[in-house]
């Protein structure tokens, strides 16, 4: 009986060691581990500063395309103002156009009962020689 006694002393003795040991956590780790742990932390810690990066990146490229779409916007209201303004002159100058056409018909009557004759009249050029060759041919002639 001693002995049966001793074994679950012995057990139990284990057992209470082995909670304690679980509940107060263990400090070890070994040296491969460390580094693992410390290479995970650095890589962590970089992609971390990443995808702040990428994120600010995103951020500014998101308010440049914000500010482009309101100049996309605006040049596009401005260019359906200026079709307007195009169509309403080319309507303006067709029916300009079909006056001046109506006015010209009806001046075209008139004008041909009071036409008059037009004279083309030619003027014969001469061309006139030289001071120096007429003072030549003068004194050539005086002798």
């Amino acid at each position: 009986m001693t002995r049966t006694v001793m074994v679950r002393n012995l057990v139990a003795v284990a057992a209470i060691t082995l909670v304690s040991v679980g509940l107060s956590g263990c400090d070890y780790w070994p040296p491969a581990l460390q580094t693992q742990i410390e290479q995970l932390r650095s890589e962590l810690q970089s992609a971390t500063m990443e995808k702040a990066q990428l994120q600010n990146q995103l951020a500014s490229t998101a308010k440049v395309k914000d500010d482009l779409q309101t100049q996309v916007n605006d040049l596009s209201r401005a260019n359906q103002d200026k079709t307007i303004m195009i169509t309403s002159l080319q309507n303006s100058l067709a029916a300009a156009q079909g006056r001046l056409a109506k006015s010209a018909k009806a001046a075209t009557p008139k004008a041909s009962a009071v036409k008059s004759p037009i004279k083309v009249t030619q003027k014969k050029t001469t061309q006139k020689a030289p001071a120096k060759k007429k003072a030549q041919t003068r004194a050539t002639s005086k002798r």
